[in-house]
């Protein structure tokens, strides 16, 4: 990109004419109209492609073409039926605003522009999101347009206290970052240092918001994601009610919520649709299978190997007869079909819709069966693996359950060298580093790490409306989210 830097706009049209053909040079979807406005030579450019040109044609070119001889951008703004328009001085500023698809018309003797909101390219419609599917709750999800994302946000939360702070990232990208926030409920602390991390950024392009969650992180060398990613706006709002600050960006419908915390990438939109009560009880689920996900290999690999005495007699002779052909020991064949199940599971993922589930799930039966056949693998290694797959597809969110997907590796090695020794050696190490890390100054294990019984009402259980009177302990400067006595009784029911 040519470097127009921070100057102004000249009073001859021929300068500033010529300074756009530079910059827009070997570039076909440039376009440059000249006309005559006002009796003064005039210059309209924007992108093919990029800007409405109907309405360009009435609403700009049309209006343009009537102007009474010896008006200038004054007389023209005043007849212009354009609902949004801005004058600017800089030729950087005319530069942005032609590559946002915003038309921009110079005048011969004027030393400012004027760029009209009349952008327009194609966009994909509002859909479900696949990714974060409910049973009960809203079915809209966000798109690639950040003015849709932000209108979709607005719709819930009404208040003019939702703010919205922009930036540009990215040298050629130039893509559009919001910051979204309640104000006088956030922190303002928190507000100034995402801001400043962003700011901090200093890329070619951003082309998705992992770009930027890699880059603001607290501790990049960690497995575990410290930025929630969600694209669906009640889960944006929910956080936003909170406390939390939500990052948009241009051209990605997955948004970022932060701060989180591990138990947020535990809990389902669904669980606030819900009766306390079920909610309650699928949540202890969650985290039961998520526990089977990260240790359920190494836990069978460990007995086997080392543990032996542990297994009821019947068991232990049934395993026994299993495993008297197989070749191999325990954790190289735990290593085997876990392998052999994430690489189909990734297949599933990369085939195209209509056949990646039918070959992920008939690969899965075939390969295990003609393995136990083949004398690879024992049985009870299989039905491991598979409680295992199953126990890792509770994870609601794919980024916490790929990054247990990934530790269950060392858990097993652990495992099959030192027997359960290693094993809560691993646990160890991993709540260690869990307690260590932060997303955005909160603790990643909060509110556990607080004594408050308060504090504890939407973790291990989701408590009734009712009772969560208070938002999370995150740095929030409102704590009450609701008045008192939200306590349903018998008054006003009937019978």
């Amino acid at each position: 990109m040519q470097n127009i830097g921070e100057t102004t706009i000249a009073p001859r049209l021929d300068e500033n004419a010529a300074r756009l053909y530079e910059v827009y040079a070997d570039s076909f979807d440039a376009v440059f109209h000249d006309f005559n406005c006002g009796g003064k030579r005039a210059v309209l450019v924007y992108l093919d492609g990029l800007s409405d040109t109907e309405k360009i044609d009435e609403q700009i070119l049309e209006p343009a073409l009537k102007l009474p001889e010896g008006e200038g951008l004054d007389g023209l703004c005043a007849c212009l039926p354009v609902s949004a328009f801005s004058r600017t001085l800089s030729f950087e500023k005319i530069v942005a605003e032609i590559g946002n698809g915003n038309p921009v018309l110079l005048m011969d003797g004027e030393v400012e522009g004027i760029s009209f909101s009349l952008a327009k390219w194609d966009k994909r419609s509002i859909s479900e999101p696949e990714a974060e599917s409910v049973v009960r709750g809203p079915r809209e999800g966000f798109v690639e347009t950040l003015t849709v994302n932000v209108s979709m946000i607005r719709r819930k939360l009404k208040s003019p206290e939702l703010k919205m702070r922009a930036m540009e990232i990215g040298q050629y990208s130039q893509t559009k970052v919001v910051i979204a926030y309640l104000h006088g409920v956030a922190d303002s602390a928190l507000v100034a240092e995402i801001q400043k991390r962003l700011k901090r950024i200093d890329v070619d392009g951003v082309l998705e918001s992992g770009y930027i969650e890699e880059l603001i992180e607290d501790n990049p060398y960690s497995p575990f994601p410290q930025l929630q990613s969600t694209e669906r706006p009640d889960v944006v709002a929910a956080g936003l009610l909170e406390g939390r600050a939500a990052i948009l960006v241009e051209g990605t419908p997955i948004a970022l919520i932060a701060p989180t915390t591990v138990f947020a990438f535990l809990q389902s939109p669904e669980d606030y649709y819900q009766r306390y009560y079920i909610a309650s009880a699928i949540r202890w689920l969650r985290y039961l299978f998520a526990f089977i996900a990260l240790i359920g290999p190494s836990f069978y690999v460990a007995i086997v190997t080392f543990h032996q005495e542990m297994i009821p007699t019947t068991l232990l002779l049934n395993m026994a007869i299993s495993r008297e052909q197989i070749p191999f020991p325990a954790l190289v064949e735990a290593l085997l079909m876990e392998f052999t199940f994430e690489a189909l599971r990734e297949a599933g993922v990369r085939l195209p819709k209509q056949i990646g589930a039918a070959v992920s799930i008939v690969g899965a039966l075939v390969i295990g069966q003609a393995a136990i056949s083949a004398g690879l693998v024992s049985s009870p290694m299989v039905m491991v693996v598979a409680i295992t797959g199953i126990a890792s597809f509770l994870i609601p969110h794919f980024t916490l359950g790929i990054s247990i997907r990934l530790l269950r590796f060392p858990m097993m090695f652990l495992a099959g060298f030192l027997g359960f020794f290693g094993l809560m050696m691993g646990l160890t190490i991993i709540l260690t580093h869990l307690f260590a890390l932060r997303s955005f100054g909160v603790p990643y294990v909060s509110p556990v790490t607080y004594t408050s019984v308060n504090a504890l009402k939407d973790t291990m259980v989701r408590a009734p409306f009712w009772k969560m009177n208070r938002r999370p302990r995150i740095g929030v400067l409102n704590r009450y989210r609701q008045g008192a006595g939200q306590r349903p009784g018998r008054e006003g029911q009937r019978r």
